[in-house]
Protein backbone atom coordinates (compact mmCIF):
# COMPACT_ATOMS: atom_id res chain seq x y z
CA UNK A 1 0.00 0.00 0.00
CA UNK A 2 2.75 2.40 0.64
CA UNK A 3 4.32 1.60 -2.60
CA UNK A 4 0.35 2.64 -4.22
CA UNK A 5 0.96 5.80 -2.17
CA UNK A 6 4.31 6.72 -3.07
CA UNK A 7 3.67 6.32 -7.25
CA UNK A 8 0.15 8.34 -6.35
CA UNK A 9 2.47 11.56 -5.05
CA UNK A 10 4.30 12.44 -8.59
CA UNK A 11 0.11 12.06 -10.31
CA UNK A 12 1.23 9.72 -12.81
CA UNK A 13 -0.72 9.43 -16.43
CA UNK A 14 -0.14 5.61 -15.91
CA UNK A 15 0.09 3.15 -13.04
CA UNK A 16 1.12 -0.31 -13.34
CA UNK A 17 0.32 -2.73 -10.13
CA UNK A 18 1.57 -5.88 -9.86
CA UNK A 19 -0.08 -7.85 -7.22
CA UNK A 20 -1.75 -5.23 -5.46
CA UNK A 21 -4.18 -7.44 -3.36
CA UNK A 22 -1.49 -10.16 -2.26
CA UNK A 23 -1.14 -10.53 1.00
CA UNK A 24 -3.98 -7.89 2.37
CA UNK A 25 -6.77 -8.29 4.62
CA UNK A 26 -9.87 -8.88 2.95
CA UNK A 27 -11.55 -5.36 4.54
CA UNK A 28 -8.38 -3.64 2.55
CA UNK A 29 -9.00 -5.39 -0.66
CA UNK A 30 -12.09 -4.05 -0.97
CA UNK A 31 -11.20 -0.51 0.00
CA UNK A 32 -8.03 -0.77 -2.30
CA UNK A 33 -10.84 -2.05 -5.40
CA UNK A 34 -12.63 1.26 -4.52
CA UNK A 35 -9.88 3.58 -4.92
CA UNK A 36 -8.06 1.95 -7.84
CA UNK A 37 -12.00 2.25 -9.83
CA UNK A 38 -12.11 5.82 -8.42
CA UNK A 39 -8.53 6.73 -9.91
CA UNK A 40 -10.03 5.41 -13.57
CA UNK A 41 -13.36 6.74 -13.67
CA UNK A 42 -12.83 10.25 -11.42
CA UNK A 43 -9.11 10.47 -12.42
CA UNK A 44 -9.20 9.45 -16.08
CA UNK A 45 -5.62 7.48 -15.41
CA UNK A 46 -4.92 4.43 -17.05
CA UNK A 47 -4.11 1.26 -14.60
CA UNK A 48 -2.40 -1.98 -15.83
CA UNK A 49 -3.35 -4.87 -13.01
CA UNK A 50 -0.92 -7.58 -12.95
CA UNK A 51 -3.01 -9.82 -10.42
CA UNK A 52 -3.60 -13.81 -10.08
CA UNK A 53 -7.20 -13.46 -8.92
CA UNK A 54 -8.44 -13.26 -11.89
CA UNK A 55 -12.41 -11.69 -10.84
CA UNK A 56 -10.80 -9.59 -8.61
CA UNK A 57 -8.73 -7.93 -11.57
CA UNK A 58 -11.42 -8.32 -14.17
CA UNK A 59 -14.01 -6.30 -11.48
CA UNK A 60 -11.27 -3.21 -12.15
CA UNK A 61 -10.76 -3.28 -15.78
CA UNK A 62 -12.19 -3.10 -19.43
CA UNK A 63 -10.21 -4.81 -21.23
CA UNK A 64 -8.68 -8.37 -20.03
CA UNK A 65 -5.33 -9.54 -21.59
CA UNK A 66 -4.29 -12.95 -20.06
CA UNK A 67 -0.70 -13.76 -20.89
CA UNK A 68 0.69 -17.20 -20.45
CA UNK A 69 4.72 -17.64 -20.57
CA UNK A 70 4.71 -14.07 -21.95
CA UNK A 71 2.48 -14.60 -25.03
CA UNK A 72 -1.08 -13.23 -25.12
CA UNK A 73 -3.46 -16.34 -25.65
CA UNK A 74 -6.66 -14.13 -24.56
CA UNK A 75 -7.84 -10.61 -25.11
CA UNK A 76 -11.15 -9.85 -24.97
CA UNK A 77 -13.92 -7.04 -22.53
CA UNK A 78 -13.85 -8.12 -19.23
CA UNK A 79 -17.18 -8.05 -18.21
CA UNK A 80 -17.96 -10.43 -21.11
CA UNK A 81 -14.82 -12.70 -19.90
CA UNK A 82 -16.81 -12.42 -16.50
CA UNK A 83 -19.90 -13.44 -17.67
CA UNK A 84 -17.99 -16.60 -19.48
CA UNK A 85 -17.01 -18.81 -16.49
CA UNK A 86 -16.29 -21.71 -18.88
CA UNK A 87 -13.44 -19.25 -20.74
CA UNK A 88 -12.05 -17.55 -17.71
CA UNK A 89 -12.01 -21.43 -15.77
CA UNK A 90 -9.57 -22.65 -18.93
CA UNK A 91 -8.25 -19.59 -18.82
CA UNK A 92 -6.78 -19.57 -15.24
CA UNK A 93 -6.27 -23.18 -15.55
CA UNK A 94 -3.66 -22.77 -18.35
CA UNK A 95 -1.65 -19.45 -17.10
Amino acid sequence: MLAIARALMVNPNLLLLDEPMEGLAPIIVQELMKVIRRLVTEGGMTVIVVEQHAKLALSLTKTAIVLDRGRVVHRADSAALLDDPDTLHRLVAVS
